[in-house]
């Protein structure tokens, strides 16, 4: 159970050295220079490679039931491809049904993420309201661990949480410490687009870009930014796609106002042209909320991740086979909307981001691990290589090559939306509690290795909300 890299350079979100680093009984004891370790550790040699915190990736739909099917990545599979792309913890989603209780929902996600291999965690939806929310959420926080909760403000006629119930989970979140997270697009614009395009023919996933203009995110921002802002909470904004949508965080954001922003791989990526090709289940393959952005947008957001407009980024990981996408064959509206990614966030970021000079490796750390781990206050247990941590590394080899193509991932989806794309850089062993998960190409997981981790209220970000909230306060004006 003790392990020395040796050799390596070891890059967080502040700064990079060579140093080597010690691991034992599944935390990081010691990182630095001729350290003293006991006879028989297994040893490492990490020279030319880089030592980073593993992934996390704060956005994925495992074994998610959505749209009529249930996703065909399971909790197993997944967090497995994700070990093999170097990320070792995800958060996940508890999406109740509408009049669910929000405890039966999490017991149930808890049940399926037991047989997960690498460390987990949750955001619970809030898809409805009434005093049972209220008491679920605060029992969540209080005793399981959960400190975000995630808001739809999407899929009329489903899962979508009107601004009713934005408004007392928001005020919820802030009584309890817990941040509020909100998927940003207009539903009620989205119903009427998809019921316009249907009409006049569009039946094809061509239309479904058509039916999610930036304009309806970039409304939906604004709302729920407005929304925060009236009532003094901080926000996370998820899978943040266009200009509309980063311009109005970066308003807020100048104006002083706590808002966080993700954005997704795929995003950064990506154009609409995809739902141009000639090939059904190739441009179905690619439908997902909020959709691939016409050309111009990928720019906008690789800026605002470098300015620090957005601090985040995750996949959105949410397979769904060609079976599955043809539910929707002539309706698109009906097409279940998801991608996969979490095993290729990395190597991508890295390909297009570090190789490219649009984030040095201390950003490429902090965009990828801390950044999360400090919003959702699991630092520094996840996201830096320091004693005390959990030994979940990511030895990163730069010079690497390797080939993102569905015939060779570990997701379990027919479709890779980075088809044939050949990235410099990628992971070259993972470690997950101490331990190799990943190496050589070859996976070494254990069913049910996975930890629930739970995740503390009141990260440091509520002191300063709580003391400026306080300080204004208005008074009653005595006549």
């Amino acid at each position: 159970m003790s392990l020395l890299i040796k050799g390596g350079k070891v890059v967080n979100a502040d700064q990079s050295i060579l140093a080597d680093v010690y691991c034992e009984d599944g935390l990081i004891k010691a990182v630095g220079e001729n350290l003293a370790v006991p006879d028989g550790a297994e040893v490492i040699d990490a020279k030319g490679k880089l030592v980073m915190p593993g992934g996390i990736d704060p956005h994925t739909h495992m074994q998610l039931p959505f749209m009529g099917t249930v996703a065909s990545e399971d909790f197993y599979s997944g967090t497995a491809a994700g070990l093999a792309g170097g990320t070792t913890m995800i958060i996940d989603f508890v999406i109740p049904n509408p009049q669910q209780p929000l405890m039966e929902a999490f017991n149930t996600w808890r049940d399926w993420a037991s047989r997960s291999v690498a460390d987990y965690s949750f955001h619970v939806a809030v898809t409805w309201w009434d005093d049972s929310v209220y008491q679920d959420m605060g029992l969540l926080v209080n005793e399981h661990g959960v400190n975000s909760f995630k808001h739809f403000m999407a899929y009329k006629n489903a899962i979508m949480a009107e601004d009713e119930t934005l408004v007392n989970s928001f005020n919820r979140c802030l009584e309890l410490g817990a941040m509020p997270t909100v998927h940003a697009e207009n539903g009620e614009l989205v119903y009427h687009l998809q019921q316009k395009l249907l009409e006049a023919g569009m039946t094809g996933p061509e239309a479904h870009p058509l039916s999610r203009p930036t304009e309806v995110e970039g409304e939906a921002a604004n709302r729920a930014i407005r929304i925060a802002q009236s009532l003094g909470v901080p926000l996370y904004l998820v899978h943040v796609s266009c200009k509309e949508a980063v311009d109005e965080i970066a308003r807020a954001r100048h104006e002083g106002q706590r808002v966080y922003g993700e954005c997704l791989a795929g995003h950064l990526e990506l154009d609409d042209s995809v739902y141009q090709s000639s090939d059904w289940a190739t441009a179905a393959a690619h439908v997902m909320s909020p959709p691939f952005r016409p050309k111009g947008h990928q720019d906008v957001l690789w800026k605002a991740l470098q300015g620090g407009t957005l601090q985040t980024t995750a996949t959105d990981h949410c397979c769904f086979c060609a079976e599955q996408k043809a539910a929707g064959k002539d309706d698109f509206s009906k097409i279940p909307n998801g991608t996969a990614g979490v095993e290729d966030r990395m190597m991508v970021l890295w390909d297009s981001g570090v190789n490219q000079g649009r984030l040095s490796e201390q950003e490429f750390v902090a965009v990828t691990s801390t950044n999360s781990a400090q919003i959702f206050n699991i630092y520094p247990q996840k996201g830096t290589i320091a004693a005390g941590s959990d030994a979940d590394i990511v030895i990163w080899d730069p010079q690497k090559k390797h080939t993102l193509s569905a015939a060779t991932h570990h997701q379990k989806i027919d479709f890779n939306i980075f088809e044939g794309r050949t990235v410099r850089g990628a992971p070259h062993i993972t470690i997950s509690q101490g331990k190799v998960v990943f190496k050589d190409g070859q996976l070494f997981v254990e069913e049910g290795a996975g930890r629930y981790i739970k995740r503390p209220a009141f990260p440091s970000i509520f002191d300063a909300v709580k003391k400026f909230n306080k300080a204004n306060t208005p008074v009653p004006v005595e006549r």
